[in-house]
């Protein structure tokens, strides 16, 4: 299984639109996950046009994003527990930040977002991923976005824009 993972697409503001890389990279996706700040509820209904959507809103989305995706939540997907949340504070810390908030749960993956800087790495057994954003590099060198490859075992992938 092939996952889409975005996050911080902060569309009006960074951008336009999504850029057509990144809808060209999802595609092919048998799902999206986006940890969040759309801004645009259009970029909601773009995203499940393309594949089951599993999303968070984050911090900068409009009361009509929160009202209708949670802050934090677990999907199961091909076997694997995923959590899935926006991520708050300063950048430093916020992958211990995101782990402490599913403490208790046994998860395979974290997705989270926020800091606009890729990440890829285990931690305490799990992987964290944060995709970057693929519209804004106020915080990060490149723009970019992840997929998740779901087989025998999870597995990251950045990919830069």
């Amino acid at each position: 299984m092939r996952i889409g993972v975005l996050s911080d697409t902060h569309i009006p503001f960074a951008a336009a639109r999504l850029p057509d890389r990144v809808t060209a990279t999802l595609s092919g996706a048998d799902a999206i996950i986006h940890a969040g700040d759309y801004q645009d509820l259009a970029v909601v209904e773009q995203l499940q046009s393309i594949a089951e959507l599993y999303g968070v809103c984050g911090n900068m989305d409009s009361p009509e994003i929160r009202r209708q995706l949670p802050d934090k939540r677990i999907v199961q997907l091909a076997g694997f527990a995923i959590g899935i949340i926006h991520g708050w504070g300063a950048p430093h810390g916020l992958q211990s930040r995101v782990l402490a908030a599913f403490a208790g749960n046994r998860l395979d993956a974290i997705v989270y977002g926020h800091s606009h800087r890729a990440f890829c790495g285990m931690m305490n057994g799990v992987l964290v991923f944060n995709p970057g954003s693929p519209t804004d590099t106020r915080f990060a060198d490149a723009c970019s976005l992840g997929i998740l490859t779901l087989e025998k075992t999870i597995s990251g992938e950045i990919v830069y824009l």
